[in-house]
């Protein structure tokens, strides 16, 4: 959706679409404040306005411009060549702190989704659910390495263990990350951190000569 908001300059922009996402991802559409986005940004209500010109328009310009971030950044530069399920899972973490410096409640995006009392929303939300979105999700615990693990091991449910694992640790660094301010993130301190925790569950799924 093209608007006045993209022409801003980057940190302007930044900061509009920022407060409007954490207030859509937190509250939902139909109890999210407008004032309280304005307010977050530090600008006025009426200037916000003049960049886009409803609740509406500017919950899609949300929508989109995340969407579109969320495939560049993030879907479109995962290297699924790589097989080893805990390198591969390294990998996405990386991207995603570079994400969350920028944009802290970009993982909270697909709480967009959820049915509003707008018409013109869910109208809209279906039309972009009918297209074809990027999701690395299921993806990440496709067509690993299925042979480092220990044998006798249910690799299934190894998977789902290791699923859960990853849910523990993202929630963990959104934490973390949303407690700090932006710039002093550290990065390699996180991924010393996650690197720890791989090396624990390599342990206990692989087998020695993989470890």
């Amino acid at each position: 959706m093209t608007t006045k908001l993209m022409s801003l300059e980057p940190a302007k922009r930044n900061a509009i679409l920022n407060a409007a996402l954490k207030e859509f991802a937190t509250k939902g559409f139909d109890k999210a404040s407008t004032n309280v986005i304005a307010k977050e940004a530090k600008i006025s209500k009426p200037l916000m306005f003049h960049y886009v010109s409803s609740k509406q328009e500017l919950f899609l310009c949300v929508y989109d411009y995340f969407v579109e971030i969320l495939d560049k950044e993030y879907y479109l530069k995962m290297d699924f060549t790589e097989k080893d399920i805990f390198n591969r899972l390294r990998q996405s973490y990386l991207l995603q702190i570079e994400l969350i410096k920028l944009y802290p409640w970009i993982f909270e995006f697909n709480k967009l989704t959820n049915e509003t009392n707008s018409d013109l929303i869910n109208i809209e939300l279906k039309k972009r659910a009918d297209k074809k979105q990027l999701s690395c999700g299921n993806q990440l615990f496709d067509t690993v390495d299925e042979s480092k693990f220990r044998k006798g091991l249910d690799i299934e449910k190894c998977k789902q263990f290791i699923l859960w694992a990853n849910i523990g640790f993202i929630n963990q660094i959104l934490d973390e990350i949303r407690n700090t301010n932006t710039n002093e993130i550290n990065g390699d301190t996180i991924l010393q951190k996650l690197d720890g925790y791989f090396d624990e569950l390599r342990k206990v799924f692989y087998s020695e000569s993989n470890e």
